[in-house]
C-alpha cells in the first residue's frame, strides 16, 4: 500500500468517531510501512488533512502500539512544535502525556529505554508554549499531566507549573479548574514526599 492510499483513507473519513478512527487505524496496523508515512502527513501542517492523520497516529498510539512511535521520536518531539489546528494539537499533547506515563511507569518498557532528555525537553518546552497560548481543555489536561510527570525528575517544572495553574489556568473553564486543582494537588503530595 502506497502513502497516496492512506491519503485517500484519511480524506474519506468523515469524523472522529471511533469506528472510523479504528477503520482508517487497521490499514496501518495491516501494513506497518504506512506509519512512517502517518507521522509525515500528521506533520504536513498546511494540509487540513493533517488532523485527520494526527487522529489516527494518536489512535495507534493510545489503543494499539505506543511503541511504533519510538523509531519517529525525533521527528514528533521537532515537529509538535508547529502543528496548528486545534484539532491536532490536541492528539499529540495526548501522545505526549501517553510518553510520559510509560517513561515513568513502574514496569520496564521501551519508552523508558529509547525517549532521550533532548527529545524530553522539546516536549517540555512545547507544553508550556501550550499552556500560555490559548488551547482547548483537552490539550490543557493532557499538557498538565505530561508537564506534572516530568516535573518528578525536573525540578524547575513543577513551581513554574503551579505558577501557571494558579495565575493563568484556574481562571478558565470549569473542566481547566478540577483538572489544575488534581495537579497542583499531585505536585503538593509529591513536594512533602521527598522533605
Amino acid at each position: 500500500m502506497k502513502p497516496n492510499f492512506l491519503t485517500t483513507q484519511l480524506h474519506n473519513m468523515e469524523n472522529p468517531k471511533r469506528v472510523n478512527r479504528q477503520r482508517v487505524a487497521n490499514f496501518v496496523l495491516e501494513d506497518s510501512h504506512l506509519f512512517k508515512d502517518l507521522v509525515a502527513i500528521t506533520f504536513d501542517v498546511e494540509n487540513k488533512v493533517s488532523i485527520k492523520a494526527a487522529w489516527i497516529l494518536e489512535w495507534i498510539c493510545t489503543h494499539h502500539h505506543l511503541e511504533w512511535i519510538l523509531p519517529h521520536l525525533d521527528e514528533f518531539s521537532a515537529k509538535i512544535t508547529t502543528v496548528k489546528f486545534d484539532s491536532a494539537i490536541r492528539p499529540c499533547a495526548k501522545i505526549c502525556a501517553h510518553l510520559a506515563t510509560a517513561y515513568y511507569s513502574k514496569n520496564e518498557n521501551q519508552i523508558k529505554k529509547n525517549l532521550t532528555s533532548t527529545q524530553i525537553d522539546i516536549i517540555i518546552e512545547t507544553g508550556f508554549d501550550w499552556l500560555i497560548t490559548p488551547q482547548k481543555i483537552a490539550v490543557r489536561a493532557y499538557t498538565m499531566t505530561f508537564l506534572y510527570l516530568f516535573g518528578l525528575e525536573k525540578e524547575w517544572i513543577h513551581p513554574e507549573l503551579s505558577n501557571l495553574i494558579s495565575t493563568k489556568i484556574m481562571h478558565e473553564s470549569k473542566g481547566c479548574k478540577a483538572r489544575g486543582k488534581q495537579i497542583l494537588a499531585f505536585i503538593e503530595k509529591h513536594q512533602k514526599s521527598t522533605l
